[in-house]
């Protein structure tokens, strides 16, 4: 399978218009996924170029949990303001994706509230009998 892959750099985050690239042989594919995964404690964003299908769901199984975002096939400086979450993983952040749905979560508190409009003619459920 070939695959390319831009991540964050294993010293720290570099916020700038940085490309690395390292070629690597074919056959040690399943290898450097594992090595993306486990070089860093950062994971802002990450990127996966690919043709082959397969290629692609490996990576994003390996790398689930490597960077808040994973762009395919496309930059991965693209997030949008108010239209696409955004927010890293491990220590880049919380992971809450600011300017998502997700987000407003962290600031409430859900209560459950069940309102019954028939009387009760038994405490018992009928799984209790």
């Amino acid at each position: 399978m070939g695959c390319a892959f831009f991540w964050a750099h294993p010293d720290g985050e570099i916020f700038g218009p940085i490309l690395a690239v390292f070629v690597y042989p074919e056959q040690r594919y399943r290898e450097v996924l594992e090595l993306i995964d486990t070089t860093t404690p950062y994971g802002l964003t990450g990127a996966i170029f690919a043709r082959e299908k397969a290629a692609i769901e490996e990576s994003l199984r390996v790398l689930r949990h490597a960077a808040g975002n994973i762009y395919i096939n496309d930059k991965s400086t693209g997030a949008v303001v108010a239209q696409q979450p955004f927010g890293g993983s491990r220590i880049s952040g919380t992971n809450d994706k600011p300017g998502g749905p997700h987000y407003l979560l962290r600031w409430t508190s859900p209560q459950a509230i069940k309102e019954t409009h028939v009387a009760l003619g038994d405490w018992q459920y009928p799984c209790m009998q």
